[in-house]
C-alpha cells in the first residue's frame, strides 16, 4: 500500500518544438511504463502542460523524460513546480 506521504506531485510545463511530434502520447507511454500517475496536454501557446504523480523516483525519471521528449521534439525549457499529491489515478491524455 502507497501512502500520500510516499508521493510527490510536479506540474511541468515543455517549451519548443513539442507539438506535432507525438509527445503527448510518448510521455503518456512514459509515464505508465514508470507507473506515475496524472496527465498531458497541449497548451494553446504551443507549450506541453504535464501533471505527474508517484514516487519520487519515478516523478524524477518522468521530468527527465519530457526534458527532451521523443525524437522530433525539440524542448528549449522544461519549467517544474511542486505541488501537494492530489491523489490522482491513472494517467490520461488531455485536448
Amino acid at each position: 500500500m502507497v501512502l500520500v506521504e510516499d508521493l510527490v506531485r510536479a506540474h511541468v510545463r515543455v517549451a519548443g518544438r513539442v507539438q506535432g511530434v507525438w509527445f503527448r502520447q510518448s510521455t503518456a507511454r512514459e509515464a505508465e511504463a514508470l507507473g506515475v500517475a496524472g496527465w498531458v496536454r497541449n497548451v494553446e501557446d504551443g507549450s506541453v502542460e504535464a501533471v505527474f504523480e508517484g514516487g519520487p523516483a519515478a516523478v524524477a525519471s518522468a521530468i527527465e523524460y519530457v526534458r527532451t521528449g521523443p525524437p522530433h521534439a525539440e524542448v528549449t525549457s522544461c519549467a517544474v513546480d511542486w505541488e501537494q499529491p492530489a491523489g490522482e489515478t491513472g494517467f490520461s491524455i488531455r485536448g
